[in-house]
């Protein structure tokens, strides 16, 4: 007997046009539902209201795009393979690539922006990376620097070496955001930001036991891409380890993500590697009623579309990436 289940959530997904790993069938149905079934003979029913929408516009954009999709099969296949000691902090390997926290990780995971804040909340959301973990504290001292430097002050209430109190935090992001310094931070997606905001301390410290721990996620890499040019080599080691052992654990049962293109009336099966977002498989709410030339055009100006956008992504990030860390 075919099992049912229907889903009510943003999903993450995974595929490519035409052929799918995993999936047999998509449709949408005409009860504005997307119908999915696996090569394992399960079927999925998702909610069109639930899922992610997008206008993105047929010449592309020229700014950051944000698509929630799930990480490929083949290329967490592929980390899996990967002879990495993830236990060890001190590894050969490990040499050149901790300058930063966006070099350390690139280093082993590839890809762009989207992919390094994917893999970054993923490691968060499996508690695999805690940031107040005994690695990211920072030692007590009364040392005071003379004369005290900015960075002294912004970070001497810290008691690790991202702001994990959440006044503090929002104090860093502010700051940053005035003296126009947020750099990548801006491609955040903002529902996030606003959620970081709007978070007081006590509703934080209770996020784990209230079945918000995704929320607390979402904040959580917040903070650390706030204090992340304050992160010291052994922190950012420590990062780059957590994350590597959570992608080498990643759940191969994960859900297919579904994209709605408005303007084409059309639901995407994405998912994303280290070169950007991919199109496994494309519907048309109206497909009954289109020519296959009309289908056909709609497909390759997608295509288009999706390869615009991880152009433009990999250009947007690589500007900010020269100045962040200056």
């Amino acid at each position: 007997m075919k099992k049912v289940i229907i889903i009510c959530l943003s999903l993450l997904v995974n595929f490519q046009f035409g052929y799918s790993q995993g999936i047999e069938k998509m449709l949408w149905d005409k009860d504005f539902q997307i119908h999915i079934t696996l090569a394992n003979d399960s079927n999925y029913i998702l909610d069109i209201k639930e899922l992610h929408h997008t206008e993105v516009a047929e010449d592309g954009s020229s700014s950051f795009t944000y698509l929630p999709t799930r990480l490929e099969n083949d290329f967490v296949n592929k980390l899996k393979q990967t002879e990495v000691d993830t236990n060890s902090l001190d590894q050969v390997d490990f040499l050149n690539s901790n300058k930063t926290l966006w070099s350390a990780l690139h280093s082993s995971i590839g890809g762009g922006w989207v992919h390094f804040v994917n893999c970054l909340l993923y490691s968060l959301e499996t508690a695999y990376l805690d940031i107040d973990a005994p690695l990211m504290k920072r030692p007590e001292s009364k040392w005071k620097p003379r004369p005290k430097t900015e960075s002294y002050k912004r970070t001497k209430k810290w008691e690790y070496y991202v702001p994990v109190d959440q006044k503090l935090a929002i104090r860093e992001y502010k700051i940053k955001k005035t003296g126009n310094n947020l750099g990548y931070i801006n491609d955040v997606p903002h529902e996030f930001i606003n959620l970081f905001l709007s978070i007081k301390q006590s509703e934080y410290e209770q996020m784990n036991f209230n079945y918000r721990k995704r929320d607390k996620a979402k904040i959580d890499m917040i903070k650390i891409l706030v204090g992340a040019n304050y992160l010291g080599e052994t922190q950012i080691k420590y990062i780059k380890s957590m994350v590597l052992k959570s992608m080498v654990d990643y759940a191969e049962n994960q859900l297919p993500s579904v994209i709605i293109f408005d303007n084409f009336n059309a639901a995407v099966a994405m998912s994303l590697n280290e070169t950007g977002y991919q199109v496994d498989k494309i519907v048309f709410a109206d497909e009954r009623f289109i020519s296959l030339e009309t289908r056909l055009e709609r497909v390759n100006q997608i295509n288009l579309i999706v390869n615009q956008i991880n152009k433009v992504n990999k250009e947007v990030f690589q500007q900010k990436l020269k100045s962040y860390y200056n």
